[in-house]
């Protein structure tokens, strides 16, 4: 029995030239539909999706995405970051109203145990983008499909006491911060009748996840050389990301429309300070993640893990082409830390290279 199975395998070895080979050599790669459906599982390449201002919350070893598309908001979910699952509408803007139109950027958080999404929207369609606000939705369930409740727009003014002194508000975005929740949003300091209006960042505590309790204070301005310099100067889409005593906010700057869209970064280096005091932000000395030849617009990120929590992972879009314009794609890659607590965030890496996928992904 034991020469027939020898046989066997050698008949079964010469058959695929194995035999016969002197050592040290080197048998072709296993190609062919297997072959590839393996390095799937092992490997992704750039772009993941179609799409702008990617927002990614992982919780329960879930990812739950967030989109704006045909006036409405959608939300997905996958156990992949890199495959993010079907996109399925649940919120569509009324005919009329405040957020009636130009439906930017939401973010789905779950906060005090229920599901929220934040957005921006607009009482006119198209521009000038003048009528900007921000606003909140409410899960009147525990899924985070659904359906939701409109919370109303969220004071973003210098007023508490009078809510029609809101002023105009892009990107908000909630965090904790010892205890305390926050909103950080881009701002005007002045309601004004052109969209080519400087925009700031803004911060102010809230009382619970759908009511701003304090006056905003100014975080930051786009004062920077690297800031500076092209159509319209702004910071806008900050995203808080925390690591041991520090706390940062990554924001975008320069034209969201033009090529050299790119991150910026505000650091609290004790999460002990109070937020509220705006000298306690300290600004980097430039970009901390910009273009490249192949890579052009970087800008609007979040921030997420891999599924064993083990890697750190920065999503953003890019342009689709270097003309002027909002044609962009959802991007991915992994970042480290420097050994005294800083991101580094690295190049954009090119379309099409193989990269691994996250540790831990199936």
């Amino acid at each position: 029995m034991m020469r027939i199975q020898h046989l066997v395998l050698t008949a079964l070895l010469a058959s695929l030239g194995v035999l016969g080979c002197r050592p040290g050599t080197v048998l072709p790669a296993v190609t062919g539909p297997e072959a590839r459906k393996a390095d799937a599982v092992r490997y992704f390449t750039n772009p993941i999706a179609e799409g702008a201002d990617p927002w990614v919350l992982k919780k329960d070893s879930i990812y739950f995405s967030c989109g704006s598309a045909n006036k409405g908001i959608y939300v997905s979910q996958s156990t992949r970051l890199t495959q993010l699952g079907e996109r399925v509408p649940v919120w569509k803007a009324p005919a009329t109203g405040w957020n009636a139109h130009n439906i930017w950027a939401p973010e789905i958080h779950f906060l005090e145990g229920k599901w929220y999404i934040y957005y921006t929207a607009g009482k006119e369609p198209g521009g000038p983008f003048i009528h900007q606000r921000s606003g909140v939705l409410e899960s009147t369930t525990d899924s985070p499909f659904g359906p939701y409740r409109d919370k109303g727009m969220l004071y973003t003014g210098d007023h508490l006491a009078d809510p029609t002194t809101v002023k105009w508000a892009i990107d908000l975005s909630p965090f904790y911060l010892n205890g305390q929740l926050y909103a950080v949003w881009s701002g005007w300091e002045e309601n004004a009748g052109t969209d080519r209006t400087k925009q700031h960042l803004y911060l102010a505590k809230m009382s619970n996840p759908w009511t701003i309790s304090s006056n905003r204070v100014k975080i930051s301005s786009p004062t920077q050389p690297w800031e500076t310099g092209g159509e319209l100067d702004l910071n806008e889409g900050p995203e808080l990301l925390k690591k041991r005593e520090k706390a940062f906010v990554i924001y975008s700057t320069r034209e969201s429309w033009l090529k050299e869209y790119r991150l910026g970064q505000l650091t609290l280096a004790d999460t002990l300070a109070d937020p509220m005091q705006p000298q306690n932000w300290v600004k980097s000395s430039g970009p901390v993640f910009e273009g490249t030849a192949q890579v052009l617009g970087v800008g609007h990120c979040s921030f997420t893990t891999s599924p064993d929590n083990t890697e750190d992972w920065i999503l953003y879009h890019a342009k689709k082409t270097a003309a002027p314009g909002w044609d962009r794609d959802i991007r991915m890659q992994k970042f480290t830390w420097t050994a005294d607590g800083y991101p580094v965030f690295g190049t954009p890496i090119p379309a099409g290279v193989p990269l691994p996928v996250p540790s831990g992904q199936k």
